[in-house]
């Protein structure tokens, strides 16, 4: 099968800057086409000709396709200049039937003349791929549409989606997801806002009580139940440092408000799992305590948090994810017990990842259990080959994953971008 490629309002076929050619606009129900000046600036993106035609005012867009699991990635800018904020262009689509209400381009890129990609895994089982669009303020509009087999792209696990910004696949199939919208993290005030607790619960593991930071999301109640994503500190770090650094609940409350992410409880427990959890003196000899803390998760943190709060007690709806020291943490106890967790994550992971064929002995067996591995590092973090041997160990494998990579180091901002994109797949 072949990637579909089509720019909207197009009228001549376009070869962006990787080699693939684009056919000029096809597939759509109503509307017009519009041509922006050729001398238009847009941002975040190396194909700035793909902006500056578009389709608006459609009601459908359909292709007939061979059954099976896709990519569906929409380019959208806003270069109308009508358009003077957020809020002035508002719309919504399904992409089959997977909704996406109150749409505003302007808000989604975090301003105009700035590329934006929605990305949406979806399955074709009736040999047509479709989109419809709805109309609330002012006409929808888009740029242009590629459906990729899967196959071709190593998002493959799950049915989940997430809102991509600026060029989001690499030829070789590697995501480089590029920077989060402006504003990813600033706290917003016309939205419902979650919130963050600092509990204790008995360790038999450790001997001792212990401490994690808790988020629940905005409205929870305990006439519903939540998925749990797990998230682990690096080896400088404790409960506190995902929340001081990089700030989840603030990431979740905006994505969760404009329907990007599904409502979920975070669970910031501390890592290092010995009496004296803090970090301490001569931080890299605690290291042994970091291996141990495998046992504290499964025998004494989850029971304690589904014990206390309203969660889903099921490996379809728990996630385990970490940066540095808490990225190999994750790795090696998140698919060393895939019976406990079905979504992965390590961002930057450190030297206590175990190699590649350790942590997937059985490529078929993790392909069957697994709903997303997702790996990411900065290509001028120090550790950088510790995830990229790990990648290329499951592209020759086989096995569907997700591998970011970014111009960061070792640093926050590599860890914040990538929790950012990493929760937009969780649990769909």
């Amino acid at each position: 099968m072949k990637t579909l490629r089509i720019n909207a309002g197009a009228y001549e076929p376009f070869t962006d800057s990787n080699g693939n050619v684009w056919m000029p606009d096809q597939g759509f129900a109503g509307g017009a086409t519009i041509e922006r000046e050729p001398d238009t600036i847009i941002r975040e993106t190396r194909d700035r000709p793909l902006f500056l035609t578009e389709r608006y005012a459609m009601d459908s867009f359909t292709w007939k396709l061979p059954n099976g699991k896709y990519i569906a990635k929409l380019y959208f800018a806003e270069t109308f200049e009508g358009i003077y904020g957020p809020g002035n262009r508002v719309f919504s689509f399904t992409v089959q039937g997977q909704e996406f209400k109150n749409f505003d381009i302007w808000e989604a890129a975090g301003g105009p003349y700035i590329a934006y990609i929605e990305t949406v895994p979806v399955e074709v089982t009736d040999g047509q791929f479709r989109i419809d669009f709805v109309s609330q303020i002012e006409n929808p509009a888009i740029n242009a549409i590629e459906i990729i087999p899967q196959t071709s792209a190593q998002a493959s696990a799950g049915d989940r989606r997430a809102s991509l910004h600026g060029d989001s696949l690499t030829p070789d199939g590697i995501f480089t997801f590029g920077e989060p919208p402006a504003g990813f993290r600033t706290v917003r005030d016309n939205i419902a806002r979650g919130q963050v607790e600092t509990i204790e619960y008995d360790s038999e593991t450790v001997g001792t009580r212990r401490r994690m930071l808790v988020y629940t999301p905005p409205g929870y109640s305990t006439e519903r139940k939540y998925p749990v994503l797990y998230l682990l500190h690096g080896i400088g770090g404790d409960e506190t440092e995902w929340q001081r650094f990089c700030t989840p609940n603030v990431i979740l409350d905006n994505l969760i408000a404009y329907g990007k992410a599904e409502p979920m409880i975070i669970v910031m427990p501390n890592g290092r799992a010995q009496k004296n959890d803090r970090a301490e003196g001569n931080v890299f000899a605690t290291a042994p305590a970091f291996a141990a803390f495998e046992n504290d998760l499964l025998k004494d943190v989850i029971p304690a948090i589904e014990a206390r709060y309203s969660v889903i007690a099921d490996r379809q709806y728990r996630a385990l994810a970490g940066l540095s020291m808490g990225g190999g943490q994750s790795l090696n106890f998140g698919l060393g017990n895939l019976d406990v967790f079905a979504w992965v994550g390590g961002f930057s992971s450190a030297p206590n990842t175990k190699a590649p064929v350790e942590l997937v002995p059985d490529p078929a067996k993790a392909k069957e259990q697994l709903r997303l591995l997702y790996l990411s590092c900065g290509d001028q973090d120090g550790l950088f080959r510790i995830s990229r041997n790990l990648h290329e160990y499951l592209k020759e494998n086989q096995v569907p994953h997700i591998w970011n990579t970014s111009g960061h180091g070792h640093d926050a901002t590599e860890w914040g971008n990538n929790l950012y994109f990493f929760v937009q797949y969780l649990f769909r």
